[in-house]
Order: structure tokens, then sequence, then C-alpha cells
């Protein structure tokens, strides 16, 4: 035996937790090997009709596919984004089809289910498989079972399999636009201060929004600003418009806005220098610096092996306005003038900001709201006398008065240009269609 011969409790020890660790590299190493993939068939023509939605729902209807994509910075892997049932689903398989040798290989997925799942029943998920060493799959398919016939499943093409040089220095995510969204105003305001600070497009995963919003969203579409994702996930569960589970029957929080960041992050993985989470009635606000493209490059320098910046949330309550740039021709537009909203709350005690993140894309493997789960390179906190996250929505301390509230007219300086652009906008959408 390993251990024969050996009296003193110390060498007892060590033969103890050297005989742990050959058996945990084993049982890691017999793992490693169950995820292989093997072939099954050849000679095959890849079969399945393509995938087109947005969010697929299986077989079973306990796993959602948003979309997979190519990943090598630890392993040659498919990452399916999804949303399955945390408890139910226990076992998937990816089936990739290689041509134009025609083997189909089947590899055993790990299924990872995000941490922050707050409670509810469905989650956001990495459903990560090894691919064939000897092909680059095109597609792939996801079965519950590594036998069968695989003809009848859907089909989703693997993004990302080709590197690309960034075509933008930052891409916005907003997810997920929901429950007849028609703040129009406040929303073309948010883009138009997110070009001024440097932003070449704006990601929006949309449930609904009114017939307004449509012309705007269209306007901004063929502009070349915004891609909308389609995001009907309503249609394949109970959502739920609060992100913590309150024992009501929903399956999903937020309307799943944690798998539509996760998403947006791959999705512009290789496109986007830079990636902002945030929400539509939220802008990161430089304070030291005119843009967000000086303001990173600062932040880079100081902070060099960071990949998450994250920003203080300051409410500014729709509900106290400034007289100044009551602009009348804004008056008849739905939604609320950001401009005339420059009084802040103050810090709460004992209540922690909650901050949204600029994140290095390349660098994330999961995100949450306020935070990333899981990255390379370290996450810094951005001091609020260098920028500062401007939220014009419902108070939060409505008892406040007035004086108790905290000036800050930093978003004036931008006023000139905001004003100019937004016009030119609502002339274009809105206005023209009430004339």
């Amino acid at each position: 035996m390993l251990c024969a011969g050996k009296k003193s409790y110390f060498a007892a020890a060590v033969c103890i937790m050297t005989a742990t660790s050959m058996l945990a590299v084993s049982y890691l190493r017999l793992q490693r090997l169950s995820h292989q993939p093997k072939v099954i068939q050849e000679g095959r023509r890849c079969r399945g009709k393509i995938a087109i939605s947005t969010i697929t729902a299986l077989e079973g209807n306990k796993t959602f596919i948003i979309s997979p994509y190519f990943d090598d910075r630890e392993s040659k892997v498919t990452r399916l984004i999804g949303i399955v049932h945390h408890e139910d689903v226990k076992q998937l398989y990816c089936w990739f089809c290689c041509q134009p040798n025609g083997k189909i290989y089947v590899s055993k997925a790990k299924i990872d289910v995000h941490s922050d799942r707050f409670g509810f029943p469905y989650g956001a998920t990495d459903i990560v498989c090894l691919e064939p060493k000897n092909c680059d799959p095109t597609h792939v398919s996801i079965h519950q079972s590594p036998y069968g016939n695989i003809d009848q499943l859907p089909r989703f093409e693997i993004k990302n399999r080709k590197a690309e040089t960034f075509s933008v220095d930052f891409t916005v995510c907003i997810s997920a636009m929901f429950g007849n969204y028609n703040n129009v105003l406040q929303f073309i305001q948010s883009i138009e201060m997110y070009k001024i600070l440097g932003v070449q497009k704006v990601v929006i995963y949309k449930n609904n929004c009114s017939h307004l919003m449509e012309k705007v969203l269209k306007f901004y579409i063929e502009e070349g600003t915004v891609e909308v994702i389609p995001w009907p996930i309503n249609s394949h569960l109970r959502v739920s418009s609060e992100w913590r589970f309150m024992q009501d029957g929903t399956h999903i929080g937020y309307y799943g806005q944690i798998t539509a960041l996760n998403d947006c992050i791959y999705r512009n993985m290789e496109r986007s220098k830079f990636v902002v989470l945030n929400d539509a009635d939220e802008i990161i606000l430089p304070l030291k610096h005119p843009d967000w493209k000086t303001m990173m490059n600062s932040l880079q320098e100081q902070n060099p092996g960071s990949s998450v910046f994250l920003f203080e949330n300051h409410i500014f309550p729709e509900t106290i306005s400034s007289p100044m740039f009551n602009i009348s021709s804004w008056n008849t537009v739905p939604g609320v003038n950001i401009l005339q909203h420059v009084y802040r709350e103050p810090d709460r005690k004992d209540v922690i900001n909650p901050r949204k993140m600029i994140v290095d894309p390349r660098k994330v493997i999961q995100t949450s709201v306020h935070s990333v789960l899981r990255a390379y390179g370290k996450s810094v906190y951005v001091p609020m006398h260098v920028a500062l996250i401007y939220h014009c929505r419902k108070a939060l301390q409505g008892n406040l008065p007035r004086e108790a509230l905290i000036r800050d007219t930093t978003l004036w300086r931008y006023n000139s240009s905001l004003i100019m652009n937004v016009n030119k906008v609502l002339s274009q959408t809105i206005l023209r269609t009430q004339n």
C-alpha cells in the first residue's frame, strides 16, 4: 500500500493528502475525457432547420437557447448563452456536424447556471461544449441525449468564429425594453448624449414599446446607431418586472435582463473595444474628461490589468425640476426632459449605491447587472470625482425637500449640442407627423 511502513502522524497525513490529490486529478481527468467530442456518425449531410429566433425553446421547454459563441480564451469551446431551469435540466449534449467529411461529433455540455438568479427557478446559463479538434464547426444542435436523430432539431450558427478588427470603440447594451415603453423624449436625449460622449452603437433587447417609440427606433436603426434584438421572453416564460423572486409563480426576473446582458457582451466581443452596461434612463457622465474615450484612456493608464470599470449610480428625481431649458416644442413629446432635472439625492447612510459598468468584453466570462461574476483582470471602482451615473427616474428618497438635494449641473456642459441634436431627431420623427 501507498502508506505501508509509515508510522508518524505527519507521514500519514502526507500520504492521505497525496492519495486525495491523485484521486482528484484522476477524477478531473475522467470528467474532462467524458466531455471530449466523440464521432458517432460519418458520411452525413448537416440537416436541421437553422434557428432564426432570438429565443429558441428546446423540447420539454425547460431549456432556452439564445445564441452560441466560439470561445478560445481557455480552450476551444462553443459557449451557448441560454436560460434553463436550475434544478430540472441535468444534462445536455452539443451535436457538431463537420463538413465536408460529414462526421457528426457529440460533446457533453457543462451546464453553468449563473449564481445571480435571485431566487427565480430559471436563470441565465452558460452551456459549454468542447469542440472537435480537427474541425471548426459553423453550427451546433443541442439535445438531451448523446443518441438519436438530430435532423429535426434546430441548428444554431456559432458566432465569433472569426476574429475581427474593432468596428467601434463603445457599444451600449440596454436590456430589456418592456412595459409598452413610451419615455420617448428621455430616450432620444440619452441616445444623443451617448453619441456626444463617443458611442457608435446602441443594442436594445426589445420586448415591447409604444407606436411612437417604434418610429424613433426605426429612425435610429436607419441611421446606423441602434441595433434592435427582438426579446419575446414572455412568449416562453412567466416574467417578473421585479429583480427578486416574490413567490408569485413567475419564472425569471426583470424580463431576463441578465441573460440579455451576457448575450450582448458576447455578441459585441469581436466588434467593440468597450461594452457599456446600463439602462436607457442612465448616462455615465464624466466629470474630469470631455468624453468616454479620454476618460477610459486615463482609467486604463492608471489601472493596468483592469477590465471592468464600475460607476456609482446617483438619482436625479424626475419630480424636482428646474425652470431652465423648458423648450416648448418638447412639451408635446411624451417623456422626461433630463435638462430640467439637475438636483440629485444625497447618499444614504448604510446604503451602497449600485453601479453600472464599462467593460472590456474579451475579458468578461459572466456578468450580472451591477458587477461581473467571472472575468479576467481586475475590477475598478471609479471615484465619483471622475464620473457618476446620471439616473433620472422616480425618487428613492421622496420625502426630501428640494434644499436637501444637491444641485449638480454637469449635464448642462453638453446642453448646446444636446438641444441641437434632439431637435434634429424630433423634426425627422415625431414633430414631422404632428405638423
